[in-house]
């Protein structure tokens, strides 16, 4: 088995876990930085490597577009192409039905899209979802499926479902990149008994990995952990759990708590670009006046590079000025902060003082 459990909380369901890829273990419950168009924005790989990061992201729809499946045939997959020789996970392109809505036209067989760089029109359904995936080379594949808005009426909800198992079925029939990985994902929306209807039908055929779709699409907090509950109880304990789109850090641990296992999130490099950096007592507005003489680093007791080398006031006052360094500096620091948690973590867990550790960041993080 390519997944295996190597120890479960006592108080609660959270589990350490290693994940065997074609390019790397995987230590679990892990958070994957993306890299949507092939880099993780603002960072080399040598960066993401010092950041401790695991896993990077690549997303279907955004590389077939550009650069393209010949140009990655032509230089043997993404991680040539990117530089990086650890583990990368691919989104199917499905999340772009629910986020690029306006410009696309859904069908049985798939999805139509106007392009959102030139306006071209292309098809990608399960069939050329996972065509590009085995080109992209991608250790983990997901199936294609359709990711439902909230709030959503039942009927939609209904056909949808049927769809994404209609699709998942077809991706599992594909040819795969060798070694790759496949994972189901779970919709549903907010109903429960449509949760556990979808994630038996995957169950049944057996991927290797289930992910928990659907969730940080506006929300609340607890409809969100009302999803993984309805969903994490019909999926296998020996195969991982993911839970797409989440990186807020109790929001993580609280999924944790509930035997989920694999985060990913654009958080950390978006709001790093709109200068707020990630600390274990909330976010912070680097931007902020108040910080414009502080010689503190961006967060006490944190060995990033950013953290090491500058202050506050210096990387406010890149901000200020425009510079990307100051970005970059902030990305740095975003990154290693949600994979230094993950590590944090991962030792609460071996230790067996999880709880404690989550209630703590439940007090802690609260935005600023």
């Amino acid at each position: 088995m390519p997944f295996i459990v190597d120890k479960i909380d006592d108080r609660t369901k959270a589990r350490l876990g290693t994940l065997q890829t074609a390019h790397g273990t995987v230590k679990t419950p892990v958070f994957m930085d993306v890299g949507t168009c092939g880099t993780v924005k603002a960072l080399e790989p040598r960066d993401l490597k010092e950041a401790r990061a695991q896993v990077v992201l690549g997303n279907t729809y955004h590389l077939m577009l550009r650069p393209g499946a010949s140009v990655l045939e032509a230089s043997r997959g993404l991680h040539s192409f990117m530089g990086w020789d650890g583990p990368i996970l691919t989104d199917s392109g499905g999340f772009q039905v629910f986020s690029l809505a306006k410009n696309r036209k859904l069908t049985p067989e798939g999805c139509r899209f106007n392009s959102h760089i030139d306006g071209h029109e292309f098809f990608l359904g399960p069939k050329e979802s996972m065509a590009m995936q085995r080109v992209i080379g991608s250790d983990i594949a997901m199936v294609f499926d359709e990711c439902l808005p909230y709030p959503c009426e039942r009927d939609r909800a209904e056909k949808s479902v049927e769809q994404t198992l209609k699709w998942a079925a077809e991706c599992r029939a594909q040819e795969r990149a060798p070694g790759q990985l496949v994972f189901g994902i779970v919709q549903g929306g907010v109903y429960d008994d449509l949760r556990r209807h979808c994630a038996e039908e995957l169950v049944k055929m057996d991927f290797d990995g289930y992910a928990i779709g659907g969730v940080s699409v506006g929300e609340p907090e607890e409809e969100m952990y009302r999803a993984v509950d309805a969903s994490v109880p019909y999926l296998p304990e020996e195969k991982p759990r993911y839970v797409m789109g989440l990186g807020v850090m109790h929001q993580m641990a609280e999924c944790v708590a509930r035997g989920v296992d694999m985060f990913d999130c654009v958080l950390p490099t978006r709001i790093a670009r709109h200068g707020t950096a990630i600390t274990r007592r909330g976010n912070v507005a680097i931007k902020a006046a108040k910080w414009i003489y502080d010689q503190s680093p961006v967060e006490e007791g944190c060995d990033c590079y950013c953290c090491r080398n500058f202050t506050r006031s210096y990387v406010r006052h890149l901000l200020s000025c425009g510079e990307i360094l100051g970005l970059r500096l902030l990305t740095i620091h975003n990154v290693y902060a949600l994979n230094r948690f993950m590590e944090d973590m991962r030792a609460a867990i071996a230790e067996g003082t999880f709880f404690e550790f989550k209630e703590q960041i439940k007090k802690d993080t609260k935005s600023k």
